[in-house]
């Protein structure tokens, strides 16, 4: 992560949090079609979105970014901040869903199909959208108002994020990623 500013970071974390909204996009229409889709994969969208997406990413910008922006004067409700943490809260909401029709699924419940479904389907309209807030909104303006002090700081705190969550997880989880992008985009 050293030498990056932590916008880059985060954006860069974005790239591997489409790869798996991508394979939630073709898992939710595979089971519109009436097929099938793997429950261990399910299993590990579940995981890589707790750990990776929630904790590790959303936890770098809840705990460390929109502080530092609301130091400079950002308002910590309305746009864009308190947009994103309400969207934060949204997808936090659907995992926890999707969680649970997993659950149901691997039962083989009537009505996880449509449960797991409906939580894949809002995942995925979540997440572009608040990564374009974020990419072309916010981490501009953050670059804007934070000094090189501010950012070498930043780049200090979501190294320790990184430390506490185990920097062996972030890089297995990026692995899973890619893992469920190919087993998921490759016929």
């Amino acid at each position: 992560m050293t030498g990056k500013e932590p916008t880059e970071i985060l954006e860069a974390e974005h790239h591997v949090i489409q790869k798996v909204v991508g394979a939630m996009a073709v898992l939710a229409q595979t089971l519109e079609t009436g097929q099938e889709v793997e429950a261990k994969t399910l299993g590990d969208i579940v995981q890589f979105m707790r750990i990776f997406a929630d904790k590790c990413h959303h936890g770098k910008e809840e705990a460390h970014l929109f502080p530092a922006l609301e130091r400079k004067g950002i308002p910590p409700r309305g746009c864009p901040v308190g947009a994103l943490l309400h969207e934060h809260q949204q997808g936090r909401a659907l995992v926890m869903g999707l969680a649970e029709a997993v659950g149901a699924y691997t039962k083989g419940e009537p009505s996880a199909k449509e449960a797991l479904q409906k939580s894949l389907r809002g995942l995925v309209e979540l997440y572009p959208s608040h990564i374009w807030k974020e990419d072309y909104l916010l981490f501009p303006m953050a670059n804007k108002v934070l000094n090189p002090e501010d950012q070498k700081d930043l780049r200090e705190k979501f190294e320790m994020v990184e430390e506490a969550i185990g920097r062996d997880v972030h890089h297995r989880l990026e692995h899973t990623a890619e893992e469920i992008e190919r087993k998921t985009l490759t016929p």
